[in-house]
């Protein structure tokens, strides 16, 4: 018994304090998403990524607003947001005591504004995300009426875009090619 407990003492302590002293994770632990709102661009790149669909993102129109939100319910903790981010907004913290009372604590959200479409003034696209679009463009060299042109496609809504490249009703018909060459 003596040699049982001197082996023991010897050996030192063989479990964690945990819950009474803080755990420690190894540095490639997944643990619950952060998002860094002044960060993201809010270009849903981490939504269509996402396989558990545990990452939403909705536009409001009436309010001129983007809803990006997370439910730790439906979280994997795959690490894919993180991976995907353009501009490194999503983190996996070492976070991993997600016990709540309440399910609403299970929702994390985060609100970016919209921008309007020079044509028809409607709200398309995350602000942050044409800001983005634009500073690219300017970083990579477009100057100019090239980029002046390029900023009036990005704040251009699809439909306006579409509506503006339509072909005249002349040039819609290619009989008229066909007859020529005949």
């Amino acid at each position: 018994m003596f040699k049982l407990l001197k082996t023991v003492i010897k050996t030192g302590e063989s479990t964690e304090k945990y819950p009474f002293a803080p755990l420690a994770v190894s540095p490639d632990f997944r643990g619950k998403p952060e998002l860094n709102a002044s960060q993201c661009i809010s270009c849903g790149a981490c939504t269509r990524a996402c396989p558990a669909n545990a990452l939403i993102m909705e536009n409001d129109e009436a309010n001129g607003t983007r809803r990006w939100e997370l439910s730790l319910a439906r979280c994997i903790y795959c690490g894919r947001c993180e991976e995907v981010c353009p501009t490194h907004a999503i983190k996996l913290s070492e976070d991993f005591e997600l016990a709540v009372t309440k399910k609403s604590d299970l929702y994390e959200e985060a609100v970016f504004s919209l921008a309007n479409c020079r044509e028809c003034g409607r709200p398309f696209v995350a602000r942050k995300l044409l800001d983005y679009a634009l500073d690219m463009l300017a970083e990579s060299g477009d100057t100019g009426e090239l980029l002046e042109q390029r900023r009036h496609q990005l704040e251009t809504c699809p439909s306006c875009r579409r509506t503006n490249n339509m072909l005249d009703a002349e040039n819609l018909c290619h009989q008229r090619y066909l007859e020529e060459e005949a």
